[in-house]
């Protein structure tokens, strides 16, 4: 009976798949909506932990359905599961709720696809599901980052000094972190040639290392650090000064200006004798001396860059990144497509910041998911017209 039942939901959701509409992502890109995701390697079992932001979304009766895929825009899947007995499960976070579950390895590999979700079959195929691709790191990897209680990150930063442990799978096991300079470059413009940046560096070298046990609470200093458990796979960490993702020194809030206004602007900015005074004054010039529009010009900035360093953070800050940049200027995309090892952005929001923007699948030991993006001339209207609408005061505006 339990093998009917399996090989019916199978073909539901095979029938789903095939009949719905091009999958969208948008949702990855919402902090509000998107569901965390993170594992550990146990023994022969890959342990899957999830968030959901908001437990009241949950559906009392419904299974957490588990979908292995080929790729992102597999229309058919080529395995499912469930996992029952949520309410047994589920352990609140507050207004979210979090859960764990272990899956087979040998029904997992390198390079293919999981989405979770919770409710009527149908949606574990939709781009609303937690979707993870399954990377050597995320297979193989013997530990998760806890805050100071306990409780899964699912983030790849810190803030420096911040407490967090390691939990590692067996005892006893010694923890090696490794750390490397943090990186201040920004992303350049999408239409850049080749050249924009100038040479960069092909490898980094570790400032220096440290040994603990990886049962214990630990603080960090600034740094890009890789982290090791016994023999296990390296892990990348990124750990940011003062409150990141949230900006709070004068430095940090004139740095992301980067994208919208000329080096001379941010120069006189640094050099002011009380910055972040001059960083309000920059705001209320371009909502034309509205102190409520200059505010919310504020918070809808400084809200995207702490956004984009939310969902991007790996080898630097979120907002540095390709990604992040897009992200900050143009705001979140309103669907996202994924093609093999591209990532497609498309922004409609109006006729001079219409269009679509590549990403190619780039990722290295410190960031399992990074992106680039394709550079093209023909970007070069959409972004400078997206720039004059901050320039202009225009973004944060209904409809903007």
């Amino acid at each position: 009976m339990k093998y009917i039942l399996t090989l019916l939901l199978f073909l539901v959701l095979a029938a789903a798949a095939a009949a719905a509409p091009r999958r969208d992502f948008a949702t990855q890109y919402r902090p509000e909506r998107r569901i965390a995701v993170d594992t550990r390697r146990e023994g022969d079992s890959l342990r899957v932990y999830l968030r959901f932001p908001n437990r009241g979304l949950l559906r009392r009766g419904f299974p957490l359905h588990v979908v292995g895929w080929a790729d992102f825009d597999a229309r058919k899947p080529l395995w499912q599961d469930t996992v029952r007995q949520l309410a047994r499960r589920l352990r609140p976070d507050g207004d979210a709720a979090r859960i764990s579950f272990t899956l087979p390895l040998s029904q997992l590999r390198s390079g293919s696809v999981l989405s979770m979700a919770i409710g009527p079959a149908e949606e574990a195929t939709s781009g609303d599901a937690a979707w993870l691709r399954l990377t050597p790191d995320y297979l193989n990897r013997n530990f998760i980052l806890t805050d100071s209680v306990g409780q899964p990150l699912l983030r790849r930063y810190l803030q420096a000094r911040e407490v967090f442990g390691v939990d590692a799978y067996g005892p006893n096991q010694e923890l090696s972190a490794y750390r490397y300079p943090l990186s201040s470059l920004a992303a350049a413009p999408p239409m850049a040639g080749p050249g924009a940046l100038g040479p960069q560096p092909r490898t980094l070298s570790a400032q220096d290392s440290a040994r603990f046990r990886a049962d214990q609470l630990l603080r960090l200093p600034a740094g890009l650090y890789l982290l090791r458990v016994g023999t296990g796979p390296r892990t990348g960490l990124l750990v940011e000064e003062n409150q990141f993702p949230e900006l709070t020194t004068a430095d940090e809030l004139i740095a992301p200006l980067i994208y919208v206004t000329t080096s001379a602007e941010r120069q006189k900015l640094f050099d002011a004798p009380e910055p972040k005074k001059a960083v309000d004054q920059f705001w209320l010039g371009v909502a034309n001396n509205s102190q409520p529009a200059a505010r919310l010009l504020i918070r809808t900035f400084y809200g995207r860059v702490a956004e984009a360093s939310q969902l991007f953070s790996a080898h630097k800050a979120g907002w540095l990144t390709d990604r992040g940049m897009l992200y900050l200027v143009l705001g979140p995309p309103e669907s996202v497509y994924r093609v093999g090892s591209e990532e497609r952005w498309v922004y409609r929001r109006d006729p001079e910041r219409s269009g679509t923007f590549i990403f190619r699948a780039k990722p290295s030991t410190f960031a399992p998911n990074n992106y680039e993006l394709v550079r093209r001339p023909e970007y070069e209207s959409l972004w400078y017209a997206a720039v004059e609408q901050w320039r202009k005061g225009r973004t944060a505006q209904p409809g903007r």
